[in-house]
């Protein structure tokens, strides 16, 4: 998670919601992004879609079966789809998103019995740092 939380604190510097994701594979770093939604001008350019690609590219293609996804704030509901179409193992992610989270807090597709696949889930792994960044930027964009 801090790996996750190093990358978000990059995305401020191309404007973006500091996100960080990474996918490990055996204890191994096999991807990792920081949110460019902004930076690409791509609404999909989550931190999460983004280690899902990369990690697919250089794995043994887009099942991700072993992995472990780590991200600094709850999975959306795309994200979501997106962990349950790579097959990831485990998600643990940082702070909650009760506004748009898809991992517990709206609702659960990751864990979705009526889905092929359902992965292991890991909230509040550092949330308060997870959640103290992600509120600096959006208070740092307020005051402008």
């Amino acid at each position: 998670m801090r790996r996750a939380l190093e990358l978000a604190s990059r995305c401020a510097e191309h404007s973006d919601v500091p996100i960080g994701a990474v996918v490990v594979r055996e204890d191994r770093e096999i991807a990792a992004a920081g949110n460019e939604r902004e930076l690409r001008a791509d609404p999909t350019a989550h931190a999460e879609i983004l280690a899902l690609r990369q990690a697919a590219s250089v794995g043994e293609g887009w099942r991700l079966d072993g992995c472990t996804l780590y991200v600094t704030l709850e999975p959306c509901a795309m994200c979501a789809g997106a962990i349950v179409l790579a097959r990831l193992h485990r998600v643990v992610f940082g702070a909650a998103d009760p506004k748009a989270g898809f991992a517990g807090s709206l609702g659960n597709l990751v864990q979705d019995p009526r889905l092929n696949h359902e992965a292991t889930l890991v909230p509040g792994v550092l949330a308060g740092e997870c959640g103290d960044l992600l509120r600096a930027f959006f208070r740092e964009r307020r005051s402008r």
